[in-house]
């Protein structure tokens, strides 16, 4: 027979235990610090794109055909000479991190305090340029190389494992950056570790909350996009939403294919041109968005959640073609190699889809149609459907659309699936192939490859 569980004796034992509380004290100590340097990313974000907006408010807003490629050529040249390891989303980074067979002493490549230092730096830059990028991937990085430093003042017997401080530091982004520690804990469990450690499971769950409550408290316990009014849905709303969610489930779906072969060096005759003038494209590739945004009035500059916040109150000023544009400058930005992640694009493009659904079909509905265009969208770019629908649940206030936004996110993910591979998993995979011959060699022994 199972003997119960003595109460005191275990209180005793757990008391009489100094190392393990101070291990703990610790790590979320180390998630505190990991959500206030999410914080002054995103003030450090918002800042540099106000001096963005001041700049194309200028004479016409001529001169960001200027200004654009030089800071993103000066963006790419310092990532390439100084961080190269920061270049780009920050999320493949990490699941590079954590594969068990990645040798530890190249985990620095990857993650570390000054890979998140460069990133906010370097992505702050990105902003200050207009680029079609968002904060809340290179967060995932920030975070979790802030996370990962707390390795080496741990006992040898904690029992935390760098594969978990990574898990929390990642999730820990998520959570700060959307203001949403629920999906900062899916985030973990979907995308980066698959399942959580039992041992500290509940120490890693703590330190994500925790870092989530520093974004809480500087910005206040508001939703990212507001409270949604959603009218009560019938089954008319059924086709409108079938719509928004198979149009963004092949969007997102060609969309995560064209950015994993383009960040992927396939042989293509740009991707040659891009390897061998790296700073030259760079430049080309801004004047294009910058072009792009001077065609659209300025819709497509930046991470585009003001466009979001209009459309869900109908007050969208956005162009026709927003969606085909906003999808072009934002595959621009990412593929020129600037710090920079896709996520708060991804939701402007999904609520652009539902945008012009709506329109069409059920303006009465429009702010849920929206909503499920962002979920959708996203999902299918991340094929991580239930991380997409909680987030835009949490940034919308939308517990009353959880059935919606959760087969929207499922389907769209599900049509993304036939048409491209995880983009994240892709990306991840490339760069474990261009590690050094010997690291490769290393990587082969331990997979038994």
């Amino acid at each position: 027979m199972h003997q119960e569980p003595d109460f005191l004796q275990n209180l005793h034992k757990e008391l009489r235990d100094g190392r393990r509380w101070l291990d703990r004290a610790i790590v979320l100590a180390y998630a505190v610090a990991a959500g206030l340097c999410v914080v002054a990313f995103t003030l450090m974000a918002d800042t540099a794109f106000e001096l963005f907006l001041h700049i194309y408010g200028f004479q016409g807003g001529w001169l960001v055909l200027f200004w654009m490629p030089a800071v993103t050529a000066a963006a790419v040249w310092l990532t390439r000479r100084w961080a190269p390891g920061a270049a780009g989303s920050g999320i493949p980074q990490v699941v590079v991190a954590l594969d068990p067979a990645l040798d530890t002493s190249l985990r620095a490549r990857f993650v570390s305090l000054w890979l998140s230092f460069a990133k906010m730096t370097l992505s702050t830059l990105g902003f200050a340029a207009g680029l079609s990028i968002g904060r809340e991937g290179p967060s995932v990085q920030v975070a979790a190389g802030v996370m990962h430093h707390a390795r080496r003042w741990l006992g040898p017997k904690s029992g935390i494992s760098s594969h978990a401080l990574l898990v929390a530091g990642g999730a820990a982004g998520i959570a700060a950056a959307f203001n949403a520690p629920l999906a900062g804990v899916v985030f973990a469990i979907e995308e980066l570790s698959r399942k959580l450690e039992s041992r500290s499971s509940g120490l890693i769950i703590a330190a994500i909350v925790l870092a989530g409550l520093m974004g809480v408290s500087a910005f206040g316990n508001l939703s990212y996009f507001g409270r949604i009014q959603v009218p009560k849905l019938s089954w008319d709303a059924l086709l409108p939403g079938l719509c928004v969610t198979l149009a963004c489930g092949v969007l997102g779906g060609l969309f995560a294919k064209l950015l994993a072969q383009s960040l992927t060096a396939a042989p293509e005759r740009l991707n040659r041109w891009r390897a061998r003038f790296p700073i030259r494209f760079a430049a080309a590739g801004a004047l294009a968005v910058a072009v792009i945004g001077l065609a659209t009035g300025g819709a497509t500059f930046g991470a585009g959640s003001e466009a979001v916040k209009h459309m869900l109150v109908g007050q969208a000023d956005v162009p026709e073609l927003y969606v085909t544009l906003k999808f072009i400058a934002t595959w621009l930005s990412a593929w020129v190699g600037i710090p920079g992640g896709i996520f708060a694009p991804s939701l402007s493009i999904g609520a652009g889809v539902g945008h012009n659904v709506a329109e069409l079909m059920g303006p009465q509905i429009a702010p849920a149609l929206i909503a499920m265009g962002m979920a959708a969208f996203l999902a299918a770019v991340t094929q991580a459907p239930l991380t997409a629908f909680i987030i835009v649940m949490e940034m919308v206030d939308g517990h009353a659309m959880v059935l919606s936004l959760m087969a929207s996110a499922m389907l769209a993910s599900l049509v993304s699936r036939m048409l491209a591979r995880p983009l994240y998993e892709t990306l991840a995979m490339y760069m474990l192939s261009t590690l050094p011959a010997p690291a490769k060699e290393v990587r082969e022994q331990k997979t038994g490859g």
